[in-house]
């Protein structure tokens, strides 16, 4: 059951005319809602889960990806092969200090080199942020497009520069004239948090991720003390709450 051809066999099987009627009715649009979902549950393994958990999302999420790739061989486009293949060729291609006679020095400089290779692959007049999906949610989204610009040089000399931005930009915020200006001026201060995230190692959409698991488990914490209390959260004075919160906050690190 370990062996890659058996799973191409049941996916094959499952998809056969006389095989289960719910994945033979599956086309690639409809299949989308579950590759997301799968590709979340398998980041919730990643923060959360043991290995065996980690262990069966990847699974899941393998599992749509061979879908996908029937329903793209029934349709005679290309199958699973093609997709080995295609990613093959290009790790290969992008990583010429392994693969080829190319030196680095560090990890930077293989950024710097990847993003190069990843243009000479574009087609011409092809935008630099073209490839970034913008199905994606929109800090991963602000990051990976800031992140590509930065690999041409488009990027601040010193993360102090960007905190000084960032500072102007919650002025400009506060004497935003209306809710039209407030939301753009407020887009402008989440772009620049994103570039100081950049530069200083972290990944936004995962510290957001960690920051509300955070207040969901100090939340949660609030609430069992109330239940164990004989007291309703909402009958609290906003200086009880915050009380509460404090305490919660030394709990739940």
């Amino acid at each position: 059951m370990g062996s890659f051809d058996t799973l191409r066999e049941i996916i094959a099987r499952l998809r056969a005319p006389d095989g289960c009627p719910w994945d033979r009715k599956q086309t690639h649009a409809s299949l989308k809602p579950y590759l997301i979902e799968e590709c979340y549950e398998v980041l919730q393994a990643l923060d959360e889960g043991t290995p065996p958990e980690l262990c069966e999302e990847l699974g899941d999420l393998l599992l749509q990806i061979m879908l996908h790739a029937q329903i793209a061989a029934e349709d005679g486009q290309f199958d699973i092969e093609d997709v080995i293949r295609a990613i093959s060729e290009k790790l290969i291609h992008r990583h010429p200090h392994v693969f080829g006679s190319h030196k680095v020095k560090d990890a930077v400089e293989v950024e710097l080199n990847w993003e190069a290779l990843k243009q000479e692959e574009r087609q011409e007049g092809e935008s630099l942020l073209s490839g970034v999906p913008d199905q994606m949610p929109a800090l991963a989204y602000s990051q990976s497009i800031q992140r590509r610009v930065a690999g041409v040089g488009f990027d601040w000399e010193k993360v102090e520069d960007i905190i000084d931005k960032l500072a102007e930009e919650v002025a400009e915020l506060k004497q935003a004239p209306d809710q039209q200006e407030r939301a753009k001026e407020f887009g402008d201060l989440l772009f620049t948090l994103v570039n100081i995230a950049r530069r200083l190692n972290i990944d936004s959409e995962m510290a957001l991720r960690s920051a509300n698991q955070r207040f969901y488990q100090r939340f949660s914490y609030m609430e069992e003390v109330c239940r164990q209390r004989g007291v309703d959260i909402g009958s609290l004075s906003l200086d009880e709450q915050n009380a509460l919160w404090e305490e919660a906050k030394q709990r739940v690190k």
